[in-house]
């Protein structure tokens, strides 16, 4: 952690994160495998609405592709604690590159059905379930302390620069060429990624003594954010920016294709505004220093702004409208979500730092696979103008009975 003098080790003063060598070298393998992943999840979420125009099932496709999340995250926090996480992450970004070739040769066979796409959405979402922990326990690795503000806020805005450009790219390669070719396009950013984490040189994890059994660490690593309360309040913020504007995004398909004309350049366009606002918000938090309390009172405005974004849903029509209310919602589920996870990274024990930002994780992204799974279902039968309201109303009430302001 450095010592307490150095200013570079106070989490209040703001230090860049491309001040750091070995940032400076992850920067372009992050943005390559983003790029692909945001790719991929594009041309399932398109598929799946080619082949059954239903808000339920795009929804159960964006929900097993978040779901592995849920259940495996916590198992790969512990082995981000144990293993050096430039190695995982060379695996993680190869099975995502596997994924995308195997979605590739079933396009071209005719065989990309909406079975093997949930087949598929699961096997990505195992990936990324096992990415997400081990590029989370990288990054405080290659920064000082003062620069991981700095360092969250850019790998928000790379999450969402990719969010424009590969849902633009993607939707481009559709129509010149073929969901195929788009899938193979996929696969080699994948393998671009890993040629350039290969030129990241960081220790093996530090040793604690002998590993004790996969059950103990996680019981020890739920005691740990359990009986603190700075943890839980994180974890409970965390869920609930999760279920309330997340979900909505990753519906993105079923919400072009029902309340506009459901094109592929209608659904690039809403995720391009998405990215837009997710690239405003994280370069605002990368402009943040570590003052805690700052934080979490920016979490609990944010999250107001978008229960207002959800609410005004059902007065708001046209691409136009709907598309400033989708970039307002993600720039405040953006600013939320990653002010977040800045605070659990300077709250947390380094001990313990790969399972509890596992359970961040798990929280961040399997509250949205629920969420869409539900919604989509409702969505499909309600329409998403009542539904939004109806799940505004519910984050109101959560925010009110979490009342982080007393914590």
């Amino acid at each position: 952690m450095g010592s307490p003098g150095n200013v570079n080790d106070d989490p209040l003063a703001h230090r860049s994160a491309f001040a750091e060598p070995l940032y400076r070298r992850y920067f372009p393998a992050s943005c390559f495998a983003t790029l692909a992943s945001w790719l991929i999840r594009f041309l399932f979420g398109w598929s799946a609405w080619e082949l059954t125009h239903s808000a339920f099932w795009v929804g159960v496709v964006a929900g097993t592709m978040l779901l592995p999340t849920l259940l495996f995250s916590p198992l790969f926090g512990i082995v981000s604690d144990r293993i050096n996480p430039r190695d995982g992450l060379l695996v993680t970004v190869l099975a995502h590159a596997l994924v995308a070739v195997l979605a590739a040769v079933a396009a071209a066979l005719n065989m990309l059905s909406l079975g093997s796409l949930v087949v598929l959405a699961i096997l990505l979402g195992t990936a990324t379930s096992a990415h997400t922990p081990l590029r989370l326990a990288l990054v405080p690795r290659l920064v000082q302390r003062g620069a991981l503000p700095s360092a969250i806020g850019y790998s928000a805005m790379i999450f969402n620069t990719s969010r424009i450009v590969g849902p633009a790219f993607g939707a481009w390669l559709v129509a010149r060429f073929s969901v195929g070719v788009a899938f193979i396009v996929a696969g080699t950013l994948c393998i671009v990624a890993m040629l350039s984490l290969l030129g990241i040189t960081v220790d093996s994890a530090a040793q604690r003594g002998p590993m004790a059994g996969f059950l103990t660490e996680l019981r020890a690593g739920f005691s740990y954010a359990l009986a603190r309360r700075s943890i839980r309040l994180i974890m409970g913020l965390t869920l609930l920016n999760g279920a309330l504007g997340r979900t909505l995004l990753e519906l993105l398909p079923a919400f072009s294709g029902q309340l506009l004309d459901g094109s592929a350049e209608t659904l690039a366009t809403l995720s391009a505004t998405a990215g837009i606002g997710s690239i405003i918000g994280g370069l605002f938090v990368s402009r943040l220093g570590g003052d805690q309390l700052r934080l979490v009172r920016l979490v609990v405005v944010c999250l107001a702004a978008a229960v207002a974004c959800l609410f005004a849903v059902r007065w708001l029509g046209g691409l136009f409208q709907l598309g400033t209310m989708i970039l307002a919602l993600s720039m405040n589920t953006t600013i939320a979500g990653t002010a977040t996870q800045a605070l659990a990274q300077l709250t947390v024990d380094e001990t313990y730092r790969g399972r509890v930002l596992s359970l961040w994780s798990m929280l961040a992204m399997g509250a949205p696979a629920i969420g869409a799974i539900a919604i989509g279902a409702l969505a499909q039968s309600w329409g998403f103008p009542l539904v939004t309201a109806v799940t505004a109303g519910v984050a109101t009430v959560l925010l009110v009975v979490l009342r982080p302001g007393t914590r």
